[in-house]
């Protein structure tokens, strides 16, 4: 354990690529419009990870969530991702 606090937060968004089905958004659209919400044109869910990581420099940071992203979190066929580093 360090005496100094370097943590660092990552936000990752995965959503499915355009085109790919998004059966859960889709039955929450039907959901709301079903429930009155006329306006409601498309809903996509969109899964966030909160990761804290423990690091100094940001760009390491952000590379190390990118492996992340490419080894576990998104499949790279049918999503897309973001990252946010605070």
């Amino acid at each position: 354990m360090s005496l100094l606090n370097h943590d660092m937060i990552a936000h990752v968004y995965i959503e499915l690529k355009k085109g790919v089905a998004d059966p859960e958004g889709e039955n929450t659209k039907k959901a709301l419009q079903l429930l009155g919400f006329d306006g409601v044109r498309d809903v996509r869910t969109i899964k966030v990870f909160r990761i804290e990581l423990d690091e100094l420099d940001e760009d390491q940071g952000k590379r190390k969530v990118e492996e992340m992203c490419e080894k576990l979190l998104a499949n790279p066929v049918i999503h897309n991702y973001r990252i946010e580093i605070g």
